[in-house]
C-alpha cells in the first residue's frame, strides 16, 4: 500500500461521505477504495471510519487522522513544487466546473494553451449552469460568476462580467424603448431562470441599487439561448458582456438602458472548502489570473 495514495483517498472518503461517490471520481470500483481504506485502519491499528447501510461518519481517531492528513499532503505538494524554478513539476488530474457560455467563449482558448504547456496535467472539464458541489462531486475548482457568494465560499476573484440591457432593433421599432427600468413590467422579457416565480432584474437608480419586476413568456438558464431570442425580437432580457459582444458587433442587438447600470457580476474560482489545494491546481489558478487579467 502507498501510504501517501491512501492518505489521499482517506482524505476524499471523509469529505465527500461515501465511498461509491470517491470510486465514481477515480474511476474505479467501490471495493479498491473500501480496500485501501481497509488497509489503511490495518496498518494504524486504529478505526478511521464508522460504516452504516446509509451513511458514514469519522471516528475521533479518524477526525484527528483527517487533519494531519490534510496537513501532510499539503507539504508534499509544497516540496515537490519547491524542486521546479516554475511549474515544471505540475502533474495529476484537474477536475473543472465550467459555466457554459463563459467556459466556451472565454475559459477555453486558455485552458488548450494550460494543456499545451502542461503535458503532465490531466483536466477533466464539465460545463454545466448549475451551482456545482465541489466536494460531493469531487471537483477541483469551479469557475462561477455571481453576485451571490455562498457562506463559507472559499474564492479567488478573477474577474468581473458587466451586465447589459439588450433588444433588437425590431423590437425596439415595434415596441418602443423604455427610458427606465419601472418600464419592463410593460415590455415582454426574456428572463434568466429555471423558475416561474416572480422576476426581477436588479438596476442602478440615482447611485441607489433597486430592483424592478419584469414578466415574460421564455426562460432559459442559458444566456446565449435568451440572446437568440432577443435578436430575433422575442423580447428584452439582460446578459453579461461576453455574451452579449458577439451580437452587439454584428448588430443584432442594442444595448438600451445604459444609464441604470445593472451592479458587475464577479468572476470567481471556487475551490472545495477544508481541502488542501494541490500544486497543480494552483498553478492552474495563477494561469487562469493572468489569461482574464484585463490587457
Amino acid at each position: 500500500m502507498n501510504k501517501l495514495d491512501a492518505m489521499q483517498i482517506f482524505v476524499r472518503v471523509a469529505e465527500a461521505g461515501s465511498f461509491t461517490a470517491v470510486a465514481e471520481q477515480l474511476q474505479v470500483a467501490r471495493s479498491a477504495i473500501t480496500r485501501q481504506i481497509a488497509a489503511l485502519e490495518k496498518q494504524l491499528r486504529v478505526k478511521l471510519i464508522t460504516r452504516s447501510t446509509r451513511s458514514l461518519t469519522l471516528t475521533p481517531a479518524g477526525s484527528a487522522y483527517l487533519e494531519k492528513c490534510r496537513v501532510i499532503l499539503n507539504m508534499v505538494d509544497a516540496a515537490e513544487a519547491s524542486l521546479g524554478e516554475d511549474t515544471a513539476l505540475a502533474r495529476g488530474r484537474i477536475r473543472l466546473g465550467l459555466p457554459i457560455s463563459f467556459g466556451l467563449e472565454r475559459l477555453m482558448p486558455a485552458l488548450i494553451a494550460f494543456a499545451q504547456a502542461q503535458p503532465r496535467i490531466e483536466l477533466m472539464m464539465d460545463f454545466s449552469d448549475q451551482r456545482s458541489k465541489l466536494i460531493e462531486e469531487g471537483i477541483d475548482l469551479s469557475i462561477r460568476i455571481t453576485a451571490d457568494l455562498q457562506p463559507g465560499d472559499i474564492v479567488r476573484q478573477l474577474g468581473q462580467a458587466h451586465l447589459l440591457t439588450l433588444a433588437s432593433p425590431a423590437y425596439v421599432s415595434a415596441h418602443g424603448q423604455p427610458n427606465h427600468p419601472q418600464a419592463l413590467v410593460h415590455h415582454e422579457c426574456l428572463v434568466y431562470s429555471m423558475s416561474m416565480s416572480a422576476a426581477t432584474w436588479p438596476y442602478s437608480v440615482e447611485g441607489q441599487l433597486q430592483h424592478f419586476p419584469v414578466r415574460g413568456r421564455i426562460r432559459a438558464n442559458n444566456g446565449s439561448a435568451l440572446t437568440q431570442a432577443a435578436a430575433r425580437g422575442m423580447g428584452i432580457t439582460v446578459q453579461p458582456d461576453f455574451i452579449a459582444e458577439p451580437f452587439l458587433a454584428r448588430g443584432e442587438v442594442l444595448q438600451i438602458l445604459q444609464d441604470f447600470a445593472p451592479p458587475p457580476l464577479g468572476i470567481y474560482a471556487v475551490l472545495p472548502s477544508n481541502r488542501y489545494i494541490p500544486h497543480r491546481v494552483n498553478v492552474l489558478l495563477e494561469h487562469l489570473a493572468n489569461s482574464l487579467r484585463p490587457a
